[in-house]
């Protein structure tokens, strides 16, 4: 709870402090901001307390996503660098709006009313719909923006919907009284019940781009500014999942049957467009947007295997792909901007030229693809154990390791791109010494938590 106040203050001074002359001093202020938050976050560990009548509860399930969430944020302001050296007027906004919607993800980790969900929601979206279209002389910002806007409203309608038929069949929003109810009836449900649990998966699918509803992803990504995508696709995403596999650990448990054949549906089908969709890309940002999709699926893999190590794989996988991604998309926003573009061709030579961006998105490239020696490796190897322990599920996991062998094809399209192409005209980019040190620190804990992912892999 003290995360939220203080994200809600620092995010308001932030706004007032945007009015000085000088803008430099907003860069550093964000960091400093999210350091006092990831500490003050820690202090919660293993002191679980209730706010608002047990509509928030803060236990170390919240913590340690909320901490991975903090921890990706910070990672990624160094990356805005740019907007401090084209003194863009509107970078206060834009600090206050990722910190604003930094609470709306923490609400969504740390909810036990649905109503609180909503609202987290809510907060999180509406900062991300402003963000989509910062750039306003951009069609394809503004078209990015309306879509984002458009699909999120509709899909958000669907999820109060469903919220609401929830709470006709049970009387209750609180997620742990609806589990109970459930329960007491021997885990018979109403058609309202099973209409409302239908309408919050699509729901929460949308929120997560996983497939049918993933539809959006790929043009918002491609349109939304670089840095803005980098965090709509690895705290949002974090976001979404963890409070749906809360969501469906607390209220749907007894109905695990219920859902389950829905669920192994939009995983597979998650699973097959993200990694088919990728491979025919010739933008590394539409392949990284299709690649978050295919993430998603792996995600959902831990949630339907539904056991006593989903919540420990999803936290150790979403860390994993979130500092991958970071990394990705810090050294994509480098060669954008100074090579004019976002093709693999962009990436040619950058391993002679720059041989820190092209060794940390490598890393990063292998990490995403599950290479060994890396997170990423220990994320899908997590993931598939804890899906192994339902023998009935074996066929899945077969499908995730194919599917998974062909994300490596076009992950290494850009390692190729750096190593085996000639750089022709392209000069030397020039990295601040902020963006190398974050780079360098991505780097290092990626590989070092290819090596002892005890680290993290046993807290939860």
């Amino acid at each position: 709870m003290t995360s939220i106040i203080l994200l809600s203050i620092f995010g308001i001074a932030n706004l007032f402090i945007g009015f000085l002359k000088s803008k430099r001093i907003l860069l550093p202020l964000a960091l400093f901001f999210l350091i006092i938050v990831f500490g003050v976050n820690l202090f919660s560990w293993n002191d679980p307390q209730s706010y608002f009548n047990n509509m928030l509860t803060i236990d170390n399930y919240a913590v340690a996503f909320t901490g991975i969430m903090t921890l990706t944020t910070l990672l990624l302001i160094p990356f805005s660098q740019r907007y401090v050296e084209e003194r863009d007027s509107n970078l206060a906004e834009y600090y206050s709006l990722l910190l604003f919607s930094l609470v709306g993800a923490i609400m969504m980790v740390s909810y036990e009313n649905m109503i609180m969900l909503f609202v987290g929601i809510e907060i999180l979206s509406i900062a991300m719909y402003v963000l989509a279209g910062s750039n306003k002389k951009s069609l394809r910002s503004n078209e990015a923006a309306l879509k984002y806007f458009l699909m999120g409203a509709f899909f958000t309608g669907i999820l109060l919907f469903g919220m609401v038929l929830i709470y006709g069949a049970t009387g209750s929003f609180n997620i742990t009284e609806i589990g109970a109810a459930q329960i007491a009836t021997d885990g018979v449900m109403s058609t309202m019940f099973v209409l409302g649990l239908l309408m919050l998966i699509i729901g929460i699918s949308f929120k997560i781009s996983a497939a049918p509803f993933h539809f959006w992803t790929p043009d918002v990504y491609d349109g939304t500014p670089t840095f803005f995508t980098a965090f709509m696709s690895t705290v949002v995403k974090t976001a979404g999942v963890a409070a749906f596999y809360k969501l469906m650990a607390a209220a749907f448990a007894a109905s695990y049957v219920t859902w389950f054949p829905t669920m192994i549906a939009i995983t597979v089908l998650t699973l097959v467009v993200g990694n088919i969709g990728a491979v025919i890309q010739s933008s590394a940002k539409r392949m990284l947007a299709y690649s978050s999709i295919s993430h998603a699926g792996y995600l959902l893999m831990s949630l339907i295997a539904f056991n006593e190590r989903s919540d420990s794989s999803i936290l150790f996988y979403s860390l994993a792909y979130s500092t991958a991604t970071v990394a990705a998309f810090g050294v994509l926003k480098m060669v954008a901007a100074q090579r004019g573009g976002e093709k693999y061709e962009s990436f040619n030579g950058l391993g002679r030229t720059n041989p820190l961006l092209a060794f940390a998105m490598t890393v990063s490239m292998l990490s995403l693809a599950g290479i060994p020696l890396t997170a990423g490796f220990f994320a899908k190897f997590f993931v598939f154990t804890t899906v192994l322990q339902d023998n009935n599920l074996m066929w899945l996991v077969i499908i995730a390791v194919i599917l998974a062998a062909v994300g490596i094809y076009y992950y290494f399209r850009v390692v190729i791109a750096m190593y085996m192409q000639p750089a022709g005209d392209y000069e030397k980019i020039n990295v601040g010494s902020f963006a190398s040190f974050v780079l360098i620190f991505i780097t290092v804990l990626t590989i070092l938590l290819g090596i002892a992912p005890a680290l993290v892999s046993d807290i939860l």
